[in-house]
């Protein structure tokens, strides 16, 4: 398991340690995007139980919460990856780069201005004409489904750095 200080071990190759621990470390970034995902998945099962006015509501909130919870992860593994490469010598920086511009390049922006409809004007757009196409409670959903979205991308490209580097580091395995 990642330790809560960083990405350091106590012996071995600290780059392949960063590496292996920071893709663990996506994976539950991920599993976080899918558990939301998931939730909403589930919500047709409470649909006799719960009026859509109370339902549709929920859905936009597991959206928002999941996205939110994935966001302080990135942030969290950000931190822990600065931490980290500061203790290196400068090769194994070099090394490091593409996974540490991934955290420089994204978020494009804070989790303030994606929730913010009056920033996002072409999101707000999409969900008012998708809830006018459904039902209006649908807005808040898809506009919370276009933040989760963005989540999801983020953590792809930063597991395609993290994929590209372990590739570059870690001897073939011959299976």
């Amino acid at each position: 398991m990642a330790q809560d200080k960083g990405y350091l071990e106590q012996s071995g190759n600290q780059v392949i340690a960063i590496v292996k621990n920071l893709d663990r470390d996506v994976e539950r970034g991920e599993d976080t995007i899918m558990l939301g995902y998931g939730l909403v998945l589930l919500a047709p099962a409470f649909a006799p139980l719960l009026p859509p006015s109370i339902l549709l509501p929920l859905m936009a909130i597991t959206f928002a919460v999941s996205a939110t919870v994935a966001r302080l992860h990135f942030y969290k593994m950000a931190r822990k990856l600065t931490s980290a490469v500061e203790t290196l010598e400068s090769r194994d920086q070099t090394v490091l780069k593409p996974i540490s511009d991934v955290f420089v390049e994204h978020p494009a922006q804070t989790l303030a201005v994606a929730f913010n409809p009056l920033k996002n004007f072409k999101r707000t757009l999409k969900s008012v004409l998708g809830g006018m196409m459904i039902n209006p409670f649908w807005g808040p959903i898809f506009y919370m489904l276009g933040i989760q979205f963005c989540e999801e991308r983020q953590l792809f490209v930063l597991n395609k750095a993290v994929i590209d580097v372990e590739q570059k580091i870690l001897p073939p395995r011959i299976d």
